[in-house]
C-alpha cells in the first residue's frame, strides 16, 4: 500500500484524474464514533492504470474519501487520499483495501 503524494506528481495526478468523475463507491463504511469524532470512509478502486503507471507491481489504484464530524464542534471535513497497492482485485477487494489503509 502506497499513498500517492505530490513527491510523485505524475502518479498522483494520474490517479486523481482517473477518479475525478467517480460514481458510486465500491465500498462504504457507515458513520462510526471514534476518538472524539464520527467518521465514515468510502473507497473506489480500479485496475485501469496498471499498465500505464511507471511503478512496480501495481495491482490496482484507489481513492479513499474520509468524512469526519468533530463531536464537540460539529465541524465536518471531507478528505481525499489516493494510492496504489500490489494487491489485485483477486487478492483484496475494495473493503479489504480500506481495512489495510
Amino acid at each position: 500500500m502506497f499513498t500517492a503524494k505530490d513527491n510523485q506528481p505524475s502518479i498522483a495526478e494520474a490517479i486523481r484524474l482517473l477518479f475525478e468523475n467517480r460514481g458510486v463507491p465500491d465500498y462504504s463504511e457507515p458513520l462510526t464514533p471514534t476518538h472524539g469524532r464520527i467518521e465514515s470512509r468510502s473507497i473506489w478502486t480500479s485496475t485501469a492504470l496498471n499498465d500505464y503507471l511507471d511503478f512496480p507491481f501495481v495491482g490496482q489504484v484507489f481513492a479513499i474519501q474520509r468524512h469526519t464530524i468533530n463531536k464537540k464542534t460539529g465541524k465536518e471535513t471531507h478528505e481525499m487520499a489516493y494510492g496504489l497497492t500490489s494487491h489485485t482485485p483477486l487478492t483484496a477487494n475494495a473493503e479489504r483495501i480500506l481495512q489495510f489503509n
